[in-house]
């Protein structure tokens, strides 16, 4: 039987001239700006015009692109490789579709249908489930299947904070850092979302929260100094805390070696290369830090990869209605944004 794999991620531009449109996309998203199209069109163009120096700066600090469809590319041959290893009577192809760039999903989904699959699996690149980012990305998937009127089984695995082979592939990265380190602050740091997005009900700020109590757990070290915190904080709205940038701030005055663990992402990009390695290891040198170490994102890491498989082939074990494949744990009943809630 042949499945399809799609791997959703954000995506980034790939060269400095594509920095504004990338922007756009970003922020003409409903997910991101919940507004009418006749106020959100003007608003992301007006948006991605005013961020575009900064960003570019940024980009620049790359090389001129993001290297996410690069890295984002060798997770999905790495996938595709395990999946087909398992002889289980199964042919598995895996795809690459970005939300805010190329590839995008009306793209895509005409080599989808050259594949002919007989299920199409949909897999967030994204452990914790947020509207704003694996939701946005499975929606517009769905809307380029209905306008494409292509119609095929398809079943969606929406998140997995807490799955066992990807606390393991934490706990591996993060022991090669902190072994025989003394006086040290594990910083778990999280891209950040609006305080009024967890108040409508999304589930992202407690998903992460059950990844990090579940990787803390499995490290097992007595006395364990670490901390959740939320990064890439930007616009006039409260968000989500508290914010790694003044966490950072704190230990490296108490002369702490900052560990941070990016929780959230699982491809380097430029809230990892930049932000963390860069602006915020400034930010600690400024404030007395004398060690900065930073766990690398998961990538190809040998335990992230069996665990996408391992969700991929025995996503029988968690099925919830034919459709939706949710971790077993699933969210309180407050989170209304949860796929297992909202799902008509």
């Amino acid at each position: 039987m042949k499945k399809a794999v799609i791997l959703f991620n954000l995506g980034g531009p790939d060269k400095l001239e594509n920095v504004r449109p990338f922007l756009f996309n970003l922020f003409y998203d409903p997910a991101i700006l919940n507004l009418p199209k006749i106020i959100r069109y003007p608003l992301a163009k007006l948006i991605s015009k005013r961020r575009e120096p900064v960003a570019k700066k940024i980009y620049e600090e790359l090389g001129g692109s993001s290297p996410i469809l690069k890295l984002t590319n060798e997770q999905a041959n790495n996938l595709e490789k395990k999946l087909n290893e398992e002889k289980n009577g199964n042919e598995y192809k895996c795809f690459v579709v970005m939300r805010c760039w190329n590839p995008r999903a009306n793209e895509v989904i005409q080599n989808v249908k050259k594949y002919n699959p007989e299920e199409v699996i949909l897999l967030p690149l994204y452990p914790q489930y947020s509207a704003a980012t694996s939701g946005s990305s499975i929606k517009e998937w769905h809307d380029v299947c209905e306008n494409e009127q292509y119609k095929v089984k398809t079943s969606t695995i929406c998140c997995y904070p807490t799955d066992d082979n990807f606390v393991q592939a934490h706990k591996n990265e993060i022991m090669k850092k902190i072994d025989k380190l003394e006086n040290f602050k594990l910083i778990f740091s999280a891209h950040g979302l609006p305080e009024k997005n967890i108040k409508k009900g999304d589930p992202y700020q407690w998903q992460v929260e059950q990844s990090v109590d579940k990787i803390v757990e499995s490290l097992n070290i007595k006395d364990l100094d670490w901390i959740l915190s939320y990064q890439s904080r930007v616009g006039p709205l409260k968000w989500i805390g508290p914010s790694t940038d003044d966490i950072i701030v704190k230990n490296s005055k108490l002369g702490k070696h900052i560990v941070l663990v990016p929780i959230a992402f699982v491809s380097e990009h430029s809230e990892t290369l930049v932000e963390l390695d860069i602006e915020y290891k400034e930010l600690a040198d400024k404030h007395g830090c004398r060690n900065y170490s930073r766990v690398p994102a998961l990538g190809t890491n040998e335990n992230y990869i069996k665990a996408m498989s391992n969700l991929i082939i025995n996503k029988q074990d968690y099925n919830f209605n034919g459709k939706v494949f949710p971790p077993k744990v699933q969210c309180p009943n407050k989170f209304k944004k949860c796929p297992c809630l909202s799902y008509e």
